[in-house]
C-alpha cells in the first residue's frame, strides 16, 4: 500500500461558525451535502452512497471549530478528513479548511470531489 498524500483546501463561506458546524459534525447536516444518509452512535459515523457504507469515528475540538472523521478501515490512524473554520481576526471573513489524504495518483480527482461538495454544501446553507 502506498502512502497517501496530504492536501488542504479553503473556501470562503458567508454563514456564522455556529451554523456551519452544524452541517458538518451532525448526521442531520452531513446528509443534505456530504453522503445520501449519516447516521451516528455516539461518536461512529456511518456514511451511505448509492447502495455503499463506511465508518468513521468523529473528533470534535473543544471551541466547535474543529471536526476530523477517521476512516475505521484505513489503515493509517493518521489518514483522515477535517472542517476547520477560521474567522480572519481582521475582516470577519470565515473560511472552511478541508483536509483530505489521497494516493498521488488521486489528489486531483479528490481535490475536485471536495469543490463540488462545498459548493452543494453553501447551496444547501444559502451561501453560494
Amino acid at each position: 500500500m502506498s502512502k497517501k498524500i496530504k492536501f488542504e483546501l479553503e473556501f470562503p463561506i458567508h454563514a456564522s461558525s455556529s451554523f456551519l458546524h452544524h452541517y458538518l459534525a451532525t448526521p442531520d447536516g452531513l446528509s443534505e451535502w456530504f453522503a445520501d444518509n449519516v447516521n451516528s452512535r455516539g461518536e461512529l459515523f456511518t456514511f451511505f452512497w448509492d447502495g455503499s457504507e463506511e465508518q468513521a469515528k468523529q473528533k470534535i475540538s473543544s471551541k466547535e471549530e474543529k471536526v476530523r472523521y477517521n476512516w475505521l478501515e484505513e489503515e493509517d490512524e493518521d489518514v483522515y478528513f477535517e472542517f476547520k473554520i477560521v474567522i480572519d481576526e481582521l475582516t470577519n471573513d470565515l473560511a472552511l479548511i478541508v483536509t483530505d489524504f489521497a494516493e498521488e495518483d488521486e489528489v486531483e480527482e479528490q481535490k475536485m470531489f471536495w469543490e463540488n461538495q462545498i459548493d452543494t454544501l453553501k447551496r444547501c446553507i444559502g451561501a453560494a
